[in-house]
Parts: C-alpha cells; structure tokens; sequence
C-alpha cells in the first residue's frame, strides 16, 4: 500500500497542476473584460460560465484518476473507473464500487485531492463574485450614501 504512495501524490500534483492552468486561464480571461458594473443577466451568465468551466476542470482531474486506475487494472473498465473516481473524488463514497486491498490508499488521496480542488474552486468562485460586485458598491445597499455632513457626531469620552 505504503510503495502506492508516491503514485497517488503524483496524481494529486497533476490534478493541481490542471487546476492551476485551468484557473489561471479562466482569470486572465476575466481581466481582460470590463471592470464596468454588470447587470443582472449579465453577471448571471458569467457565474454559469465559471460554474460550467470548474465542473469541467474537475472532470478533467476525475478522468485522469480514472484513466490510471483503467491502466493499472484497478477498475474493470472505463465506467466503473469513470464512477469510482467521481464518487471518490467528491467523497460521496457509496461504497458499492472499491479498489483491491492495495490501491486503497489511491482512493484516499483522489478524495483529499478532491476535498482540495473543489475548496480551491470555491475560493475562486467567491472571489469572482466578489469583484463583479465590488465595482457597484452601493449597489448592493438600499440606503442612500452617506457623506461626511450626515454622519453623527462623535463625542470624546
């Protein structure tokens, strides 16, 4: 099991190493668009994108865990493989498909690596969200901004 390891942080560096590149693109590609307040189709459209483009790089890393585990004969076959790893991966665990006793420890660390990944996407996702609506600030806000004038005044203790 232990000799496995090596394999299984290999997988996990490559499925960080797509992640990055898929990541980095999608960023560079948001650069490039305006920093200009979207409206609400607008800005719905891009989160489906970026929703769209994360699930396609997870199934990216999911197939390349399926794909070793087809190679090494770890699976009987590319569904089985393709359904072992997705359900790994996202630790839904049903337990009805499970790798011989020595490719155990694979499973264990596709669902870490898995953990990982989706937590990354999340983090880019928020940060996405954040920066559309933080060019509209007060957009969000229903109260009029205040100035300086309106403020209350503040009295030394």
């Amino acid at each position: 099991m232990l000799p496995r390891l090596p394999v299984a942080l290999t997988l996990m560096a490559l499925c960080v190493a797509i992640h990055a590149a898929g990541v980095s693109w999608a960023l560079q590609q948001l650069r490039r668009r305006s920093r200009k307040a979207l409206r609400f189709w607008a800005s719905t459209r891009l989160f489906v994108h970026v929703a769209i483009w994360i699930v396609l790089l997870h199934l990216g890393e999911i197939s390349l865990w399926a794909a070793f585990y087809l190679w090494r004969h770890a699976m009987p076959d590319l569904p089985s493989a393709m359904y072992f790893s997705a359900v790994t991966y996202t630790t839904t665990g049903y337990g009805d498909l499970v790798l011989a006793e020595g490719w155990r420890l694979l499973g264990a660390v596709e669902a870490l690596t898995g953990i990982l990944m989706c937590g990354w996407s999340t983090g880019i996702f928020f940060a996405i969200v954040n920066r559309v609506y933080e060019v509209v600030p007060d957009a969000l806000s229903h109260d009029p901004p205040k100035s300086r004038r309106d403020a209350a005044p503040s009295r030394a203790l």
